[in-house]
């Protein structure tokens, strides 16, 4: 008799697989360029320690229970949702919505990165270092935006092509330790530079007169771009997490791995910066115009600076890489559990409508650039709408959800399949009470400073 073979869900092979995978969706974009600005911002050490108290409590508790409900449910966002209440399926839906929007104007950043490291790895750094009009004029045109933009999005999509085991742990396995060496290996560098002991000193000591709510809305904010939260990819990633690995261990070392290279980030960024620009603190501006204008001003300024800017470049390309497969897979799982396509089928439809959404960046950057919405450009709103209006919204619903509707001990009992739950009476602190009032400030406060 012949026995019929189940089909096993695509899963990660190992724990140290998930991890990476995990850590490499965490470490993106908002980790280079962001957390060193804002640091730089609010107060230099302060915002670290806020920094650092909200990831070991308020990140640590959401992560967890994102994990959590995937693995338990095995499902994508969407079904996840509905199978833990039928009245939360618009949640599950609101949650999709957030990775379909950030995947295309994600690449298209990811290609302006491949832009500048073709740039320095060709000896051409030194034209991208001028008042900004290099990179005023390549965003300013459709055809090399689009060509990047594509490669990076190609790229992208072969490695989720290739699944969860053979593509993204893979993947994952071989990026992760080799943007980590890079990212010592610069910082080290870094901080030998003439008088970046002051940047240093100004990046790590706290100024206790700086802090203020702000500063706390500005911590908790940058855990949802550093830890990749409320945005239904670590729901996926849980869902393809073996059961007997432990998920409390595992997501402590997701945040020591996104705190470390946030961290170094700053390390690399504040010092050189500060020193480039004698220690004017408004040249640790926020946005494109920090990666894309000042720091190419501060390589070309340095000896080697055509080396140095060419393995950064590299480093930000990784992570940017790291974070947008994620945010694909999160997609595809989606587009998989609704349509029930086969996964190549499903990778190459997302590509696709990516790169057709992905254009209107493009186009909002060049032939479009007087039209606005709300007074931002394309890809800024998409931004705005995505990360300060729909997660925070994302994630206070799921708090409501796990700590009043299902009860906290849905996830615990997932994590206490073959663990002692050490942290439970804080995560219950935090998901019942903590979180949602965090929540509810992180929005509001988006609405009011912004719209």
């Amino acid at each position: 008799m012949h026995k019929t073979k189940k089909l096993e869900k695509n899963s990660f092979g190992s724990r140290i697989g998930f991890v990476l995978a995990a850590a490499g969706s965490a470490v993106g974009l908002g980790n280079i360029w962001r957390f060193p600005y804002l640091a730089a911002k609010y107060g230099g050490g302060i915002f670290l320690l806020v920094y650092l108290i909200f990831t070991v409590t308020f990140g640590f508790a959401l992560m967890l229970t994102e994990i959590a409900i995937g693995r338990r449910t095995r499902k994508s966002v969407i079904y996840a949702y509905t199978s833990m209440n039928k009245r939360f399926r618009p949640l599950g839906w609101l949650a999709a919505a957030v990775p379909i929007i950030i995947l295309p104007y994600y690449c298209v950043i990811g290609g302006w990165v491949f832009k500048y490291l073709t740039d320095f790895c060709s000896g051409a750094g030194a034209i991208a270092a001028d008042d900004g009009s290099h990179f005023s004029n390549f965003i300013s045109h459709v055809g090399m935006p689009t060509i990047f933009f594509a490669l990076f999005l190609i790229i992208t999509g072969t490695v989720v092509i290739f699944g969860v085991p053979k593509g993204i742990e893979n993947v994952s396995k071989v990026i992760m330790p080799l943007l980590l060496i890079i990212i010592v290996g610069i910082s080290i560098y870094t901080l030998t530079l003439p008088g970046a002991l002051d940047g240093l000193l100004y990046y790590i000591k706290p100024d206790f007169s700086a802090f203020s709510i702000k500063t706390v809305v500005a911590a908790i904010g940058q855990l949802f771009y550093s830890m990749s939260l409320a945005m239904g990819i670590m729901i996926t990633y849980g869902s393809y997490m073996r059961k007997e690995d432990s998920i409390e261990t595992s997501v402590r070392q997701i945040e020591i791995f996104d705190t470390i290279v946030a961290f170094l980030s700053g390390l690399i960024i504040v010092p050189a910066v500060f020193v480039f620009s004698g220690g004017n603190r408004d040249a640790l501006d926020a946005g494109p115009s920090l990666m894309f204008i000042t720091l190419p001003n501060v390589f070309n300024s340095m000896i080697g600076g055509q080396i140095i800017g060419c393995i950064f470049f590299l480093l930000v390309a990784l992570a940017a890489l790291t974070s947008s497969i994620s945010l694909m897979e999160t997609v595809v799982s989606i587009v998989q559990n609704k349509l029930h396509w086969k996964r190549f089928t499903s990778c190459l439809v997302v590509t696709i409508v990516s790169f057709f959404i992905g254009m209107l960046s493009i186009l909002g950057y060049s032939i479009w650039a007087d039209f606005e919405i709300f007074g931002k450009q394309i890809l800024d709103f998409l931004d705005f709408i995505s990360n300060n209006i729909m997660m925070p919204i994302v994630a206070f619903f799921t708090c409501i959800l796990i700590g009043y509707v299902v009860k906290t001990t849905f996830v615990e009992e997932e994590i206490e399949r073959n663990e002692q739950f050490r942290s439970k009476p804080l995560y219950r602190v935090m998901v019942k009470y903590i979180c949602p009032i965090c929540m509810l400030v992180i929005l509001f406060s988006s609405l009011f400073l912004q719209l």
